[in-house]
């Protein structure tokens, strides 16, 4: 029998039945989520799918990629992002379509043609949960993305201490990217505060290696181009050891033990600072 035979049947077999198998597929999701959807929301969502994929069968089409899909793909696609928003995994999020085969599954008594259309409609829906999960991987993998980087702003905090002056405490690992963090929130805030000194803190940064320094050393020529000057404190006895051990030159950059020995430079600086200033005047 002729291919367009089998998706007639196909189409017939979907539309003669419609409102049954749209509630068996309802029913049969539902039950995988464990009410975690609503069953409101679950049946718009499935009984739109069915009315998309009936239409983009009678339009003649079989592969999900043509343009009789579109709005299939358009719909799973909101389905997957939305799982992926609210915590599904992504076999929780390919079964709704997957579970769509069973409506249909042909029995003893179905015929040659029945079969064969149940398997045309099996395929088409394997590929569609195959859509579902890239695009729910594709989502989850912005929504880390998104995370990571609200993390990484809520653990490069700059504070200003008192007039002229700020301070970004480090806890942690400090890499390229997060250097990139420190580096845009300082500088950013030297112009809104008009702060002329910065105190970067490293107390809790576990180890200083040739890269860490680098990236230190970096956030402070970039600090200096804004006509800032820096003091790095939390220089403990091992760390000050391994800057030795490493060669690391921090040249004429102001270096403290810690964040009190940091913050009395600073004072002292902006003592200085301001009995010039009174003399000039």
């Amino acid at each position: 029998m002729a291919e367009q035979d089998i998706s007639a049947r196909l189409v017939e077999l979907l539309a003669e039945q419609r409102k049954p198998l749209e509630a068996a597929w309802v029913e049969s999701v539902s039950h995988t989520l464990r009410g975690r959807v609503s069953v409101a929301e679950l049946d718009r969502e499935l009984r739109e799918l069915y009315g998309a994929l009936l239409e983009g069968l009678r339009r003649g089409g079989l592969d999900w990629n043509g343009e009789e899909f579109a709005e299939v793909r358009a719909l799973l696609g909101e389905l997957s992002r939305n799982r992926a928003r609210q915590g599904f995994t992504p076999t929780e999020t390919a079964t709704s379509v997957f579970a769509g085969k069973a409506i249909l599954a042909p029995s003893a008594d179905s015929s040659a043609v029945d079969i064969r259309a149940y398997l045309q409609f099996s395929n088409l829906l394997d590929a569609l949960g195959l859509f579902t999960i890239e695009v729910y991987s594709r989502t989850r993998e912005e929504i880390i993305s998104a995370q990571s980087e609200q993390l990484m702003e809520l653990s490069t905090p700059v504070v200003k201490l008192w007039e002229g002056v700020v301070a970004v405490p480090l806890v942690g690992t400090l890499d390229s990217a997060r250097t990139q963090v420190v580096m845009e929130k300082l500088l950013q805030t030297l112009v809104d505060t008009g702060s002329d000194q910065a105190i970067i803190d490293i107390t809790g940064v576990p180890a200083v290696d040739t890269e860490v320094a680098q990236h230190l050393l970096k956030t402070v020529v970039a600090a200096r181009l804004m006509g800032a000057e820096c003091t790095i404190s939390g220089i403990r006895p091992q760390i000050a050891q391994t800057i030795v051990a490493l060669g690391i030159q921090f040249g004429d950059i102001v270096t403290k033990a810690t964040l009190a020995d940091a913050l009395k430079h600073a004072l002292r600086r902006a003592d200085a600072s301001s009995a010039r200033s009174g003399g000039q005047a």
